[in-house]
């Protein structure tokens, strides 16, 4: 078994904090995310989503998506759990992940892809303004966070989840995208100040 990634990519960041969080270790194979490589025949027969990570079974079974592969080690391991207990937990685990990874994750890519200078090859064509768009979009989801974390010590409740993991990538994420993170999110502030302590955000 065996997981392709790239290290400084955020989807990867993800399924290695699950994994270090769970204390299990998986074979990591290095991919640059270079034209060649993520749109070359093997790998696409990997991935025709041509992204990273995919995690490649003793089987050659191909799992790609960073939920999915995540979802896969919880069948394996349950405890820790960390996709929510019991069908309340689950489903507000599902129901932030989501929130994060499509109203707020997604708006700093987007910000990211069509603006950095190092994704000109690999985001044809680069839409300025699509990039610009998508920054208040993210900032407004910043406050939807910090308005839940009032109610709870974690995103999704009182117990760490992916959620936490997925949102703990995407406020980093927003160095690299070059979005500042705006003052005035002190709950916000106190989560990030907990969860980044933990030695699996090392990962």
């Amino acid at each position: 078994m065996k997981l392709i990634e790239t290290h400084q990519a955020p989807n990867p960041r993800r399924v290695r904090i699950f994994l270090a969080e769970k204390g299990i270790e998986v074979a990591l194979e290095e991919m640059a995310l270079t034209v060649e490589n993520i749109r070359s025949e093997a790998f696409t027969a990997l991935n025709p989503i041509q992204r990273v990570p995919v995690l490649v079974l003793d089987d050659g079974t191909a799992i790609s998506e960073s939920v999915a592969i995540c979802r896969y080690f919880e069948e394996l391991q349950p405890d820790p759990p960390l996709f929510g207990t019991g069908a309340l937990g689950r489903a507000m685990v599902e129901m932030w992940t989501r929130r994060v990874e499509h109203y707020l994750l997604f708006h700093i890519a987007q910000c990211f892809r069509h603006l950095h200078p190092a994704m000109v090859e690999r985001e044809v064509p680069q839409v300025r303004d699509w990039g610009e768009a998508n920054r208040p979009r993210a900032l407004a989801q910043l406050k939807v966070m910090d308005d839940a974390l009032a109610e709870s010590e974690f995103i999704a409740g009182d117990a760490y989840s992916i959620a936490d993991i997925t949102l703990l990538v995407a406020v980093d994420f927003m160095q690299r995208a070059r979005i500042d993170r705006p003052d005035g999110l002190s709950n916000l502030d106190r989560w990030y100040d907990m969860v980044q302590q933990r030695p699996s955000t090392a990962a």
